[in-house]
């Protein structure tokens, strides 16, 4: 039972993501924002294809950006359950599939993930993005600091 504790992260993370769209979809039509600092603002938008809206335009991207990360998820629900990680790792996997799933839905339900962090300077902007975005980022971030560390000092007690 301890093992799978580690899993309760992914109703926590899915739940804020969730509510965090939902408060969007309700209170702002798309595409309109609200101005919060000189650098950020909270805005509805769509996105239709993967990361930083990699392949936007491509007939075939609703299907590639759905079905890829359900794969991804059930490979990621299998390796954290049937193997032995340290607890940083498995919170990192865990908290990558948090996020899959949380856009996993979007796309299910509207075809498109709600996107609503809108950070910016001058001209230059940083594609908006969401909880569940933030969720796969920092996971992505903790797997790559423990595979880098952690596999060094494996390597210097060999």
């Amino acid at each position: 039972m301890r093992k799978y504790a580690v899993l309760i992260v992914v109703p926590i993370i899915f739940f804020l993501d969730r509510l965090t769209k939902a408060l969007i979809i309700n209170n702002l039509a798309l595409h309109e924002g609200i101005d919060v600092a000189s650098f950020f603002s909270i805005v509805h938008v769509r996105n239709l294809g993967g990361v930083f809206s990699f392949l936007h335009g491509h007939q075939y991207a609703r299907h590639i950006f759905t079905f890829l990360p359900i794969l991804i998820g059930c490979i990621l629900v299998y390796v954290i359950i049937a193997y032995k990680f340290a607890f940083a790792k498995k919170i990192a996997l865990t908290l990558i599939l948090a996020g899959a799933l949380g856009n996993i839905y979007d796309r299910i339900a509207y075809g498109s993930v709600v996107d609503f962090l809108d950070f910016y300077f001058k001209t230059y902007h940083w594609p908006a993005f969401n909880v569940a975005d933030i969720s796969i980022s920092v996971g992505i971030g903790l797997w790559l600091y423990w595979e880098i560390f952690h596999a060094k000092k494996e390597t210097n007690r060999s």
